[in-house]
């Protein structure tokens, strides 16, 4: 009686924390599967398995190696050039009977789907218990975008796309496992609640995602759309990744179990992330950071925090924003000069392993009506297929009667119901009196580009050449890469601008110039109107004219007006 009473209090402690989630795996094993788990346990032991992108430099490579250290992971590198992976294995002393590189280009989504199914292969019915989407490229000094082997732009690709494709591959696989853990590298620079996000030129700001819903293909460099700024692009990449960590959340935690999770590791000023940068700032960028605003972490620190988030116990969380506490200079004083200004804990910026909280995220980051929106524009980039998981539900008899009597006349009531539809022309299923473009926000379309062209034409050019003769030249590595030439722009496969439903234009502001290319440059003006697309793409003079008639017809139906009173 007393063994029956414990097996029922276990049996609710279950329910009540994951529901009956766990009755999903109560299936009785065949032999296959048994002398497929003893395969298993030959090639990995007890250890969990680990993907990590980007583990041949800085911030992956410093993960790895602390995964391993422990002895409790098997490692998958996750990297595009093999014969560099072997070199660092050999500096770092890798134990390689527990660290497998497979190649994996981000730069191409048929290379990630082939490092997926590869995995797969290799690893048998062994599933995934920790990916880390880690890898990335910052490229802020590129005057035009470069572009994917998909034609996309590649900040965007390969910190963003591809590990939204991966992610989707090995979802299924992960959900099998207790205690699965997603956890996305982001970053300061992506959340604009910060003075590092929000108050340096440009902000991570995605707009109305029209550059992603056009389908994002070459020459559609841009997320919302517009002009390409290298700066921006990885700002905006970063800023995606932390939005898809919340909606993988809301979307699938509940449903498998997997905690995602994303984290800002600190500034990894000396990081390999800026080889692209002119000398000089890469010569005194680590030294302002370490000494001027003592926020300077160091790749060996930046990689424990990584590995911390993936192993650690408290953070077997889901919908998480990991930081570590500490700030800039605090406690730090003479010890930061004999340390060479890096210093692990709670001197430094950021702090050490006990420091670790749960940070707060912009509004941005938290607008999960974008992120859904987000992620639906993302799977039809990649074409990523999302597997469709059910939740496992209590198994009642009642329900079971109950749904199989009901079901006829519920599916009745609802097709009667939908025969009507309020509101709706009956035949088009289109909302009947939608706005107009009025008169007013024509000329002021017009107005707004006029001013664009005098700033960008005094002010604009001022501030070029100053650039040029201060900042130098950019390095000739950071122009080169580029995986197709960019298209013209009569080719962009603007689909959204093809369509006739109203769309919505972002806030009033001054006309911005917006470089595709270094001969093609085009002034894109935003406004807070409801249009029909087409009217957008208008030129000046059809707007200009449109407005000087309209003012015509105006004045001589007042003086008619007049003339017929007197």
């Amino acid at each position: 009686m007393r063994q029956c009473s414990l097996i029922f209090t276990a049996l609710t402690l279950l329910t009540s924390v994951n529901g009956f989630k766990f009755m999903a795996k109560w299936n009785m094993p065949t032999q296959a599967e048994l002398r497929s788990a003893e395969a298993v346990k030959d090639q990995f032991g007890d250890r969990k398995l680990v993907v990590v992108t980007g583990t041949s430099s800085g911030l992956g490579r410093k993960a790895a190696l602390a995964l391993l250290r422990t002895g409790q992971y098997h490692v998958v590198g996750a990297v595009r050039d093999l014969d560099k992976m072997e070199t660092i294995c050999e500096l770092d002393e890798y134990p390689m009977d527990h660290f497998t590189p497979m190649e994996c280009e981000l730069n191409s989504f048929e290379s990630v789907r082939k490092f997926c199914d590869d995995l797969k292969e290799w690893k048998g019915s062994k599933h995934v218990d920790r990916l880390i989407c880690n890898a990335g490229v910052y490229q802020p000094t590129l005057p035009y975008a470069k572009w994917s082997a998909d034609g996309h732009e590649q900040t965007m690709q390969i910190n963003y796309l591809s590990h939204f494709l991966m992610i989707s591959e090995l979802l299924e696989d992960m959900s099998e496992v207790s205690d699965a853990r997603v956890t996305l590298v982001g970053s300061v620079t992506g959340n604009d609640n910060t003075v590092g996000g929000g108050g340096v030129y440009p902000i991570a700001d995605l707009k109305d995602l029209k550059g992603f819903e056009a389908g994002f293909a070459n020459p559609v460099a841009m997320a919302d759309g517009y002009g390409f700024i290298g700066a921006k692009a990885y700002k905006d990449s970063k800023l995606c990744l932390m939005m898809l960590s919340n909606t993988l959340h809301a979307k699938y935690h509940k449903k498998t179990g997997i905690n995602f999770s994303s984290i800002y590791p600190g500034c990894i000023a000396e990081s390999p992330l800026f080889r692209e940068k002119r000398d000089w700032f890469r010569k005194y960028f680590p030294i302002f950071m370490k000494y001027i605003t003592g926020g300077f972490v160091g790749e060996e620190e930046a990689g424990q925090r990584l590995f911390q988030v993936a192993h650690d116990p408290r953070c077997a969380k889901s919908g998480i924003y990991w930081s570590w506490n500490g700030g800039p200079r605090e406690g730090r004083g003479a010890e930061a000069l004999e340390k060479d200004g890096q210093i692990s804990g709670s001197g430094g910026a950021g702090g050490g392993w006990d420091s670790i909280f749960e940070n707060d995220q912009s509004g941005k980051v938290n607008d999960i009506d974008q992120g859904f929106k987000l992620f639906d524009a993302s799977t039809k980039i990649t074409g990523a297929e999302w597997p469709v998981i059910k939740t496992v539900t209590s198994p009642c008899p009642t329900l079971k009667v109950v749904g199989a009597i009901s079901a006829q006349m519920i599916e009745k009531e609802e097709l009667k119901r939908m025969t009507e539809m309020p509101g709706f022309d009956a035949t088009t299923g289109e909302v009947i009196n939608k706005p107009k473009i009025t008169k007013r926000q024509k000329t002021k379309l017009v107005a707004q580009k006029v001013v664009g062209f005098g700033v960008r034409n005094t002010l604009g050019r001022v501030g070029g050449f100053l650039n040029r003769r201060l900042l130098g030249h950019v390095p000739e590595t950071a122009l080169t890469g580029s995986f197709q030439d960019e298209k013209p722009l009569d080719l962009a496969p603007v689909a959204a601008a093809q369509e006739t439903k109203p769309v919505q234009v972002a806030a009033a502001a001054p006309a911005v110039a917006v470089t595709t290319s270094p001969q093609q440059t085009v002034t894109v003006v935003k406004d807070e109107i409801t249009v029909e697309s087409p009217e957008i793409f208008k030129t000046d003079t059809q707007l200009i004219q449109e407005a000087i008639s309209n003012e015509v017809f105006e004045k001589n139906g007042k003086e008619q007006k007049t003339n017929v009173m007197a």
